[in-house]
């Protein structure tokens, strides 16, 4: 049985919580706010009696959370996703990783995530081409998260709409806190660089909970060329509740990181068979 910790307790922690309690091979050994973490609580609850602490705590706040929990030799999962940032977490990760006999799994949500998997399998289909990969409409987690830690917003919720050939127009209803000047949050929220490089229009609301919807999609489409043929077209879709497919990519990538060697992955590095439960027999023999 693989021991799980829940680090934060949000919507997503809610998700990892019921993936792991579904999976035969799991146990939950605890849920914590991430606030409360501290050295006293990891070395008399969690350093014997965890393998793997699953972080559900704001994007911005994974890295030094990663490095805490691996410094104690316990295993990380995360949906870090900040594209651009992931390469140089993966490599800060790497040798304290190594170095305490750990596994640490990065950025693993659905995109970046599963939906990575997605791009590099049609990108060996079609090695020359084109990938667009269309968000929406619906709710961005870590865009909402974002929106919500700009000073003077009391709650918050980012909707990606997708525009086509991978551009997308962000709709951010913000709930003020009293007193709050909203042309102040709205320069303030559009210089983040969660929103600066997109289209991004802030809409000030009386109830953010009124909108609340944690519907979510891509449309990943690949043009490109399989050895000399061209026109090769692929297509992959879905249709989701946001939360509940993170938790299940985080609750999965918490299983194979005892199936790896210690060190720090992204998605696109673990082989497919190390997120499944089961057999590998029965699974060869079933999926392939």
């Amino acid at each position: 049985m693989i021991s799980i910790a829940i680090i934060g307790y949000g919507n997503i922690g809610r998700a990892v919580e019921q993936a792991v309690l579904a999976a035969d091979d799991m146990k939950l050994a605890g849920i914590y706010h991430h606030g409360d973490i501290n050295e006293q609580m990891v070395n008399e609850q969690m350093v014997n009696a965890v393998d793997v602490a699953v972080l559900c705590t704001p994007t911005r706040e994974v890295p030094r959370y990663a490095e805490f929990f691996l410094r104690h030799g316990i295993s990380t999962v995360d949906s870090f996703d900040i594209h651009n940032q992931v390469w140089p977490l993966r490599q800060q990760l790497m040798p304290l990783a190594q170095e305490h006999n750990a596994v640490s799994v990065i950025s693993a949500g659905w995109d970046p995530g599963s939906d990575s998997m997605v791009r590099a399998l049609l990108q060996a289909a079609a090695p020359q081409g084109i990938t667009y990969t269309n968000f929406g409409p619906g709710r961005s987690m870590g865009h909402t998260v974002a929106a919500k830690a700009i000073p003077g917003v009391h709650d918050a919720l980012s909707m990606t709409i997708p525009l086509g050939t991978g551009i997308h127009r962000r709709m951010v209803y913000v709930e003020l806190e009293p007193g709050a000047d909203f042309h102040t949050v709205e320069r303030a929220l559009l210089a983040d660089d969660y929103f600066a490089h997109d289209e991004t229009h802030v809409i000030p609301v009386p109830s953010v909970a009124a909108l609340n919807n944690v519907a979510h999609g891509v449309n990943l489409v690949r043009n490109g060329v399989s050895g000399t043929t061209h026109n090769q077209r692929f297509e992959f879709n879905m249709a989701i509740n946001n939360p509940a497919l993170t938790g299940q990519i985080l609750t999965a990538c918490a299983r194979a990181t005892q199936r790896l060697r210690p060190g720090a992955y992204t998605m696109i590095e673990i082989p497919p068979i190390a997120l499944l439960e089961g057999d590998e027999e029965n699974l060869i023999r079933q999926l392939v």
